[in-house]
């Protein structure tokens, strides 16, 4: 028999298998690393993960647990569901119980999920998340990509998602993600109410993305579940607001009456993840418990991101960059329109190409706009600010006065790499002009 060669051996790929791609964010963060590993100096602005450390009284709490093993219910450990509805009885005022929360190996999977469960179409403001559209591609499902004002920053209007579902009728999901990655900005609740009046007309899903909800940067978050708490999926975890990306502990809220929905997403998860680890469910209920310790560390991780969101917006506005100053979470997405003639010259017509060149001038890495649903020929990108040690940062925040003014010159102190990478892109910005 002859033998059979490798490349025999070699299964082929499924029409999905062959169009997939590594999430960008993830890319991003890879090749940084890569360059870092030859030598470069990178400022590595690619990859939207918390600087600052998980609270110590939670990692406690998984110190405590390690010792858990059994496998937990599929949709999730009653104790921590509990915990997590409470905490939004209490933030957002909505009739929710442990029922109505399902735990999830970070929110990205629940999102899958739901989509995959979930009927009907995907509508996505344009810029959204890098994972929102591949997901659907995968699942086989449509994706409408909803038009923003250009001078509203990328935020949704009522208005548009109006005239969305009159030209097209149909069963769809809304994802709405505030506060927004890849803009950095959230909505006021008139206009939150106004998107749930017109989502309750047309029997929208609405998929509140709200992962970034504790990073308002004043404090003062507001869920669209509030005003269409019949229609609204929350979704959020404890990466962003906790430091705990790596723990991988999402969750979605689901209204009462959408139960069937909650059971549906729970046959999925039995068949894929199972549960999520037991010592991350259990250490996570301080989390969500809250009290003091937590208060102060997201009162000092607001106020340290609040500056330096500040900073870079006054350096790239300096530069000639149209941009919104950031309201929370960690992100902009400026746009360098103002620059396209300096740009062409230089043969960079692309948002890909823009990225690679501020990459390769400067070290500074960031995302395309062209991966958060804008066209390749839009001049945007993402940057995500957190390129500094987080923890050096809060343990040097911790004796401050609350409501202490921040300098530049302490900034660059507490989050130095960051101030250095800000620099460096705006006056490279400039040498455009």
């Amino acid at each position: 028999m002859n033998k059979p060669k490798s490349s025999d051996l070699s299964p082929p790929l499924s029409k999905t298998g062959e169009s997939l791609s590594p999430s960008a964010t993830l890319a991003i963060n890879e090749r940084s690393n890569a360059l870092v590993a030859e030598g470069r100096d990178i400022f590595k602005f690619g990859l939207g993960q918390s600087p600052f450390p998980v609270p110590e009284v939670v990692v406690q709490a998984l110190r405590d647990h390690a010792h858990e093993k059994d496998y937990l219910p599929v949709k999730g450990l009653l104790e921590l569901r509990e915990a997590i509805a409470e905490w939004h009885r209490r933030r957002d005022n909505i009739d929710c119980s442990a029922e109505d929360v399902v735990i999830g190996p970070g929110s990205k999977e629940l999102m899958f999920l739901l989509q995959l469960i979930h009927k009907g179409s995907l509508s996505l403001p344009s810029p959204s998340w890098v994972s929102y559209a591949p997901q659907a591609d995968i699942i086989g499902k449509e994706v409408e990509w909803i038009e923003t004002p250009q001078n509203g920053g990328g935020r949704l209007t009522a208005k548009g998602l109006h005239e969305l579902c009159e030209a097209k009728p149909r069963p769809r999901i809304l994802i709405l993600n505030y506060p927004n990655n890849p803009t950095g900005l959230t909505y006021s609740s008139s206009a939150l109410k106004e998107i749930a009046d017109v989502a309750r007309h047309h029997k929208i899903t609405v998929m509140s993305d709200e992962i970034y909800g504790e990073v308002n940067h004043r404090g003062e978050h507001h869920s669209i579940a509030t005003f269409y708490p019949e229609g609204t999926v929350i979704s959020s975890g404890l990466s962003k607001w906790c430091g705990a990306g790596g723990w991988r502990l999402g969750y979605m809220v689901f209204p009462p009456n959408l139960r069937h929905l909650v059971d549906a997403l729970g046959s999925a998860a039995s068949e894929t993840y199972t549960s999520v680890s037991a010592p991350i469910q259990w250490a996570s209920i301080r989390a969500f418990e809250g009290g003091e310790e937590i208060d102060q560390y997201l009162r000092d991780s607001r106020r340290i991101l609040t500056a330096l969101g500040d900073y870079i917006y006054r350096q790239l506005t300096s530069a000639g960059v149209c941009i919104e100053k950031p309201e929370g979470g960690f992100y902009m997405f400026p746009n360098m329109e103002h620059i396209r003639e300096g740009l062409a010259a230089q043969g960079i017509l692309t948002s890909p190409q823009l990225c690679e060149a501020l990459l390769n001038d400067t070290g500074v890495a960031t995302l395309p706009g062209n991966c958060f649903g804008r066209s390749d020929t839009e001049l945007s990108l993402r940057l995500s600010y957190v390129n500094f040690d987080g923890a050096a940062a809060l343990s040097a925040f911790a004796s401050r006065p609350l409501g202490s003014e921040i300098s530049d010159k302490e900034l660059a102190n507490l989050c130095g790499r960051s101030v250095e990478a800000a620099n460096k892109m705006a006056a490279w910005i400039a040498g455009f002009r």
